[in-house]
Parts: structure tokens; sequence; C-alpha cells
């Protein structure tokens, strides 16, 4: 009965994966202009999606400290707010604020997910140390750094989203925005490489959260400040490496104990490719609707489609909508939708309100919309089937499209055209279209929070490049205060 029964105890050197994102956070130049001017946008997309979220109630009994009136010497300011928070909880508030809506970009491959998820942590970060900076008579962090470590942000989460899926072993998409947050976080509170190691090793062992709440019967709201909270999580981890704990160098890969035995199914992850600057050059902003993406070309289909079925919405026989295999994995639902964040991930829903009232904004989620017959009486006309090719197209990197064909057909045997439409407006196939718009929706959400002058001087400044990059952090974001 005897055999060696104990673990070997040598210390390994770090798993590879990890050495890989501390190599690139410490050592990339990030020298694409079109990366660069992304996240220029993208910084504009994501603070018109937290201005806006700021309406609701909802979201806004979240923010603000752990324990009410807690002021911290040169904290973290969060925009639109009066609060002055430590910068766990700072990235807690801004993150929850860019994600609340549903409305901030996206990255579509084997996972799905939000890079600027991460911008809770990065601004946090770095608002907090240009204060402390400048209390102690040193330089202030630049919004030009906070546009780098955007770009960074963007390509860890986004290059390990591309081949491995998360969300197919039951773990929701958010153990990326962890894991990339605090890569970036610890390198911006000075971390060398093996401290970056360290900080992203304490992420991948965290325990990571079930996509339970994205899904019936048990979407919820957390699904909106899942974000916040791993932006949060990871400051809090870069924080104590930075203090000298140490890291768990064979995290992944460790027999029985590591990340892959442990949550992969034994699998490791995969990379066609190394990291560069190639997920915010080819990310998708959500300009017009806050809609799950898998949905936003079938919400243009349907806006298509509305002047011609309005007045007709009885004679309906039924409704073909054709899609992608993860929109029929992630947002076709059939059956009661109990709250604002299962309507905003229906597929038939989304196309419903659209093909009613011709517009889609976050309040049609709302209970009081819901109540309208006609939009269930529209979903049970609807049949849902995958298009192989359009699943094909979204998985080809040359492509990356996100297709969604409608096609209506009246109980006098007539029929509407098939609306298809491919790429939407937030694709890089299409930015020369949808700049001016992300553009009007900074300024209208700016417009919903701040004064005029306030609103107008915000907006110049992120519309000049140049101006903006040389602004100090702690004045960019004094200019959001209430």
């Amino acid at each position: 009965m005897g055999g060696h029964t104990a673990d070997a105890n040598v210390r390994p050197e770090p798993d590879q994966e990890l050495v890989a994102i501390a190599d690139y956070v410490c050592g990339y130049e990030i020298d694409s202009a079109e990366a660069l001017d992304t996240a220029r946008n993208c910084l504009m997309d994501s603070l018109a999606c937290a201005m806006m979220a700021l309406q609701y109630p909802e979201c806004t009994k979240h923010l603000g400290p752990v324990v009410p009136g807690t002021v911290v010497p040169n904290g973290t300011r969060v925009p639109g707010t009066p609060f002055q928070l430590d910068p766990v909880q700072g990235a807690f508030n801004i993150g929850t604020l860019v994600r609340w809506l549903d409305f901030n970009d996206t990255w579509l491959a084997a996972e799905w997910g939000h890079p600027s998820d991460n911008l809770g942590a990065i601004l946090a970060v770095a608002d907090y140390l240009s204060r402390k900076a400048v209390a102690e008579g040193k330089e202030p962090m630049t919004m030009g750094q906070v546009l780098h470590y955007m770009v960074k942000a963007h390509e860890i989460q986004g290059v390990l989203a591309l081949e491995n899926s998360f969300n197919r072993v039951g773990l929701d998409h958010v153990v990326l925005v962890k894991v990339a947050s605090a890569a970036v976080a610890a390198h911006m509170m000075g971390a060398d490489r093996d401290q970056v190691i360290d900080a992203v090793s304490q992420a991948f062992v965290d325990g990571q959260s079930l996509r339970t709440y994205r899904h019936a019967p048990n979407t919820g709201s957390r699904k909106s400040w899942a974000a916040g909270d791993a932006c949060g999580r990871a400051v809090r981890l870069a924080m104590m490496v930075m203090k000298g704990e140490m890291g768990l160098p064979s995290v992944l890969t460790a027999p029985r104990w590591g990340f892959y035995d442990v949550l992969f199914k034994g699998e490791k992850f995969r990379f066609p490719q190394g990291y560069g600057s190639y997920v915010m050059e080819n990310v998708l902003f959500k300009i017009s609707f806050p809609a799950e993406f898998h949905a936003q070309t079938a919400v243009e289909c349907a806006l298509i489609l509305h002047e011609q079925v309005k007045d007709r919405l009885d004679e309906i026989d039924h409704i073909e909508l054709t899609t992608q295999d993860s929109a029929v994995r992630i947002i076709s639902k059939d059956g009661p939708l109990h709250n604002y964040a299962d309507r905003d991930h229906c597929l038939q829903y989304m196309v419903a309100v659209p093909l009613i009232f011709g517009e889609l904004t976050a309040r049609h989620y709302n209970d009081d919309v819901a109540a309208d017959p006609r939009i269930d009486a529209l979903r049970e006309k609807m049949r849902v089937n995958e298009d192989p090719r359009y699943s094909k197209d979204y998985l080809d990197p040359e492509k990356r499209s996100i297709a969604n064909a409608i096609q209506i057909f009246f109980k006098d045997g007539s029929k509407t055209e098939k609306v298809e439409i491919e790429y939407p407006i937030g694709h890089r196939r299409r930015r020369a279209e949808g700049i001016p718009v992300l553009e009007r929706k900074f300024d209208s959400a700016l417009r919903s929070r701040f004064p005029a002058r306030q609103a107008e001087g915000i907006y110049a400044l992120c519309k000049e490049a140049d101006r903006l990059t040389t602004t100090p952090v702690h004045e960019f974001l004094d200019r959001f205060m209430i």
C-alpha cells in the first residue's frame, strides 16, 4: 500500500502566461496612433455611459464610501458626484457607473466582455496617484498616460478572450477585468516586472464570479456592478502586492490546485497572437442603443422596418429573426421577463420595442414600458434561427461581423423585404459614420449632468487630443465634480 503521497514543494518559475502579461505591461511601447485615438473616443464613450447611469437610483444607491461620510485625503474623485474616496472604492464606483446601462464598449470572441470596464480601476488609481504626487511636490500623471493604460488593459482582456471561453465553464467575463486591471494598476503604482506577475497571479487565484446573474432565471442587477466589483478588487490586490505580498507563480498550471485544473476543465489558455494594440483598434462601440451587443444590428433592422409595420402590428402573422450562434446562446428568451436586466438581454424584446416605438433607449427597459401588451404579443410571434454563415463571419478575425436579419410576414400572405445588417454602427468598419454619433452621445450625456458651460468645457477638452493628453489626471476629474 506504499507509494509517494507528498506534493513536490519546489517553487516553480512563474507561469509563462503571467510573464507574457508582465512583459507587455512593463515593456511594450504603444505607438499606434489609431489605438490612442480610439482610446480617447473610448474615454468619452465610457464617461458618457457613467453620466447617463447617474439618472438611475438603482445605480446611485451603490455609490459613495463604504461608510457614509468618509472622505479620503487625496482621494479618487467620482465623476458627476461630490465623492472623494479611497482608490479601491473609487474603482468600484467608477466601474459601476461605466457599466450600469450596458452601453459601454464591447469585445466579442470566444469570451464576451467590455474592455472599458477597466477604466474604473485606471481612472481611480491615476487620480489618487496624481493628487498624492502633487501633495508631495511631484509630477502628476497625465491623461495621455491614462490612454496608454487603457490600450494595455483592453489588450490583455481582449487577447485572453480571443480563444478562451470562460462562459462555457460558467465563469463570468469580469475575471478578465480583474486580471487586466490588476496588471495595469500595479504598474501605475510603480510595480516592477516581478510585482506585476505577482498581482496578476493574485487576480487569477481570487474566487471568480459565476455567470448566474446574467442568465434566466436569475438575471439580475449584479451584472451591472460586477465589473465595478472586479475593478475594486484588482486595485486592492495590486496595493497588497505593492506592500510586499508574495505571488503564486504556478497559479494557472499547478496540478490539482491551479486555475486550469480547478476552473478550466484542465485546459490551458490558447493565444492566437501576442499583445499589441489590436483590441483597442477593433473594439466595438455601443453608440446608438443600450442593448446587449449581439442584438445591435437586429435593433438597426427593426428601426428600418418600423415605418412599414407600426400601423399593422395586429396584422403580423410571424417574424423571422436570423442571427449568430452567440445571440442564440445568450439573449434568445421566451416567457416572462422580470426586470430591466432581463429585458436588455432579450433579443426578442430588443426587436419588439423599436418595431413598435421607432426607438430604443434605456427607459424602454423599465417596468412601465414593459407593461405595454404589444411587446409580449410581438415576442410570441418571433422565430429565431441561426445562420451558419453569420456564426462563421462572427469568428473570422478579418471580419468579426455581428449579423442579424429580420423579415416580417403578415396574415394576408404579404411580407416585408428581409432586412440584413452585418456590421453595427460601432464597428471598426463603420468608424467614420460612428464617431460623430459617439461624440453626440457624450455631449448630451454631459448636458444631462452639468451646467452648460461646464459640459462645453469638458467636451472641448476631450475633442482636442493634444490638450487632453497633457492634462493632469486630477485636473481632468476636477472638471467632473458637482
